[in-house]
């Protein structure tokens, strides 16, 4: 049995589509944000390994949420990484290209010094750094820009907005891979049975799609392949302005993932897809 938390999330309902052995905890069953809940399922439970996909996700909100941020981000992964290095098995994190300050273009290694804009990343990134100083087997998997034809993301706002609009302003100064959530399952899956027979390739990966595109552009992807005659309008993140300040420059080097035979994911296939399940073409 595998173990996966964040039932209602994007990447943990792709993780059940994919694989009968996923069970799936949500907060009815498992509420990370208690102390001592996530490592009792994990220990009740004795699966072969455990992929954390559930997260405090509300960018802005954690500005003035930080505690409630830091338990579900920090101290939960925390918790869960122990529990795995009890039972001797690997444990998946799911993290954020949000742990970097966005500086420059080069798209950032796993191995770049951290630098975090808000509350949601510092979240994340010590919740990455309790995952490293449980000692267990461990994979960290950093991504970006998720979508999928669940929950709430870009892919579905865009699509919503251009029912009643047929012009939209988006940010243009903001560059990243948006990444299918489908794609991030199987990665997901595969590295977690490679650490089960090598725990050695244990460390901090990066995933997200290709190629990287901004804000804007993506949203032009999305009415081109959708049918949608909507104009889409660049402005700089300055004119959009958010609780929480975002990077600019959210590239992920994803070559490490050759350790597992994976490469990054055309996200304009995993978008075709999406829009043919969503039923959104026009």
């Amino acid at each position: 049995m595998i173990l996966v938390f964040g039932q209602s999330g994007q990447g943990a309902q792709e993780i059940a589509r994919r694989s009968q052995d996923a069970f799936l905890l949500g907060r009815a069953t498992c509420d990370i944000g208690e102390k001592g809940a996530a490592r009792a399922a994990i220990l009740d439970a004795e699966p072969r390994f455990v992929v954390n996909a559930a997260a405090y996700t509300a960018v802005d909100k954690a500005e003035v949420e930080p505690d409630l941020a830091f338990r579900m981000n920090s101290a939960a992964p925390g918790e869960m990484a122990k529990a795995c290095a009890e039972l001797n098995i690997p444990f998946v994190h799911v993290s954020t290209d949000y742990v970097f300050d966005g500086s420059g273009t080069t798209p950032f290694l796993p191995t770049d010094p951290t630098g975090p804009l808000n509350t949601y990343g510092r979240s994340k990134l010590e919740g990455e750094e309790a995952v490293r100083a449980a000692g267990g087997t461990y994979a960290i998997f950093r991504t970006s820009w998720v979508f999928s034809a669940h929950g709430s993301n870009f892919v579905k706002t865009m699509l919503r907005l251009s029912e009643t609009r047929d012009h939209l302003t988006v940010v243009a100064d903001q560059i990243g891979g948006p990444t299918p959530a489908a794609d991030i399952a199987g990665a997901c899956l595969k590295i977690a049975e490679n650490l089960e027979v090598d725990p050695k390739l244990s460390g901090t990966y990066h995933f997200a799609g290709a190629p990287d595109v901004s804000w804007a552009d993506f949203a032009r992807e999305i009415f081109a392949q959708a049918g949608r005659d909507v104009t889409v309008e660049d402005i700089p993140t300055s004119a959009y302005p958010t609780p929480a300040e975002r990077p600019k420059n959210s590239r992920l080097n994803c070559d490490t993932l050759s350790e597992f035979g994976l490469e990054r994911p055309d996200w304009r296939l995993g978008l075709s897809r999406v829009l043919d399940e969503l039923g959104a073409r026009k």
